[in-house]
């Protein structure tokens, strides 16, 4: 089956690469020429959770080539991965996505935060649109190819719409997925997993950031874990206002989540670090603009969001 990857950050790479790996057309859009040029002669290089390195050759263009006209068959697909970041998801990444797409291609949509999934909809009103949500981690180890799978985790995905999904298409994406080595699975629940994930998020990148410090090391500081708890607290209950549904026990998830990635640098402190722009506007920032919909108050939300903005 054809897919596109639109993305060539760590998460991208990773899924080109092991969907390729897997026998699947793969074709990779990036946003510079550079890294598709080098994709395009020497593949991805996919490291391993057992730490196999191997080469696997992919097509990609750079997301520039789409210039105007007709797209032709041999770039047509039937899924598109959209794995970029929210602050990518502009004018013009839109614009080459309605050139990509058409009335049978499916769209998987693998952003943080919340916000996405409404402009997506709103810009490709045609679209076959499903959320999904994973929690695998991935690091890029160099400027193109080289990508290091670092943890397994499942990936759940389903129709943004009801009455605008492919049962045949979810299935066979589905099925790939899985012969990929992929632990994915179909939900009707989509919102609540978003919201589950932005609640583990909300709470741990924005401090990470602030405090320059790794996963783990980030409950480790009596003053740090209470700022922790207190922004746990007012999210889940903004979240939780807007519907998501009480599951286990939140706070201790996201106290595992810290241990288990230990030793990982947050995506937040890495755009930081790397003087990028971050996902805050679109994690915390969105809690805080789901707060004003609802007439809630989300002073922590709003605080750290400023914060993280200064450290751009």
């Amino acid at each position: 089956m054809k897919i596109h990857i639109v993305g060539g950050g760590a998460i991208g790479l990773l899924h080109a690469g092991l969907l390729a790996r897997a026998g699947q057309e793969v074709t990779v859009w990036t946003r510079t020429d550079k890294q598709a040029e080098r994709l395009q002669a020497e593949g991805v290089r996919l490291e391993t959770l057992d730490g196999v390195v191997r080469d696997i050759a992919v097509d990609s263009h750079s997301l520039s080539s789409l210039q105007a006209g007709p797209i032709g068959e041999e770039h047509s697909a039937a899924w598109i991965i959209l794995t970029v970041k929210q602050s990518h998801i502009d004018e013009s990444l839109l614009h080459r996505l309605r050139r990509l797409s058409s009335g049978t291609t499916a769209i998987l949509c693998l952003q943080n935060g919340i916000g996405h999934m409404e402009k997506l909809a709103a810009a490709l009103p045609d679209a076959l649109l499903y959320a999904g949500v994973t929690s695998v981690g991935a690091r890029r180890l160099d400027d193109a190819r080289h990508v290091r799978h670092t943890g397994d985790g499942p990936l759940w995905f389903g129709a943004y719409s009801e009455d605008k999904k492919d049962d045949y298409l979810q299935n066979l994406l589905l099925k790939i997925l899985k012969t990929a080595g992929f632990r994915a699975g179909l939900s009707n629940e989509m919102k609540d997993m978003i919201y589950q994930k932005l609640l583990i998020n909300a709470v741990i990148n924005p401090l990470t950031a602030i405090y320059d410090t790794t996963n783990g090391e980030l409950p480790q500081h009596p003053t740090r874990l209470r700022l922790m708890r207190s922004l746990y607290e007012e999210t889940s209950a903004i979240l939780s206002a807007d519907g998501m549904k009480p599951g286990g026990d939140g706070w201790q998830l996201v106290m595992q989540v810290c241990a288990a990635t230990a030793a990982n640098v947050s995506s937040m402190l890495s755009d930081v670090r790397a003087g990028r722009q971050t996902e805050i506007d679109w994690i915390n920032g969105g809690v805080s603009g789901l707060a004003v919909r609802l007439g809630i108050a989300s002073p922590l939300n709003d605080a750290v969001t400023a914060l993280v903005k200064q450290l751009h």
